[in-house]
């Protein structure tokens, strides 16, 4: 058995933190950009373009992310393409988040009067002048408390990247637990670590819901 100290398992616990919290940040903005895109597609686009977003949505929506996990990064060998488990991470966390971030700002935006859009409209405003000026300043409102909330799904999704090899605190307790057989020291830390990153996030996904409320 490796001798661990308690410095030797917090120093490695908070180096796979750095992991999960990059990690976080790339399926989040990846899947901001690509939800942002998804939205305008399907508040614009014809009705085939409206159906294959609605279709891309309930594809990732309806299936679990590890078995997501698993046919991007075992899949992509079976045609040739070999990647890392930081890559199909990347990917899979994108796609994931851009699904539900997709269905959060479309519900956003539609929340909005009907009369808003039609008074926009009766001031000769462009579809784009129409989001900028009118809509999207209070589908904002309506939308940035669950947005906020939503973070907290993906840092905790983080965990699932941990099946395909990716070293982030889950994958690092798994490592250091066969290394020293103190499971409830190490998982009981790592847990800790992930209320220290999800807790943040909750309380302030609740202080501005409660102060758009207001």
């Amino acid at each position: 058995m490796f001798d661990f100290t308690l410095w030797d398992i917090a120093r490695n616990l908070l180096l796979a933190m750095r992991w999960t919290i990059a990690l976080s940040l790339i399926a989040f903005v990846g899947g901001g950009l690509v939800g942002a895109l998804l939205v305008v597609l399907r508040l614009t686009g014809n009705r085939f373009v409206r159906g294959l977003v609605m279709l891309y949505v309930q594809l990732f929506q309806g299936t679990p992310l590890l078995l997501q996990l698993f046919l991007v990064y075992f899949g992509f060998s079976m045609f040739g393409l070999e990647t890392t488990p930081l890559v199909a991470a990347s990917v899979c966390l994108t796609l994931y988040a851009s699904a539900y971030l997709t269905e959060i700002w479309r519900g956003g935006i539609e929340s909005i009067e009907r009369g808003q859009w039609e008074a926009s409209s009766s001031l000769a405003l462009t579809f784009g002048e129409q989001m900028r000026y009118v809509i999207l300043p209070q589908a904002v409102r309506v939308g940035i408390a669950p947005t906020v909330g939503f973070m907290v799904q993906v840092v905790k999704a983080t965990a699932l990247t941990s099946v395909i090899g990716f070293v982030e605190m889950t994958r690092a307790g798994q490592i250091i637990t066969n290394a020293t057989f103190q499971p409830f020291l190490i998982y009981g830390s790592v847990a800790l670590m992930y209320f220290a990153l999800c807790f943040p996030l909750s309380w302030y996904s609740r202080v501005l819901e409660q102060k758009l409320r207001r």
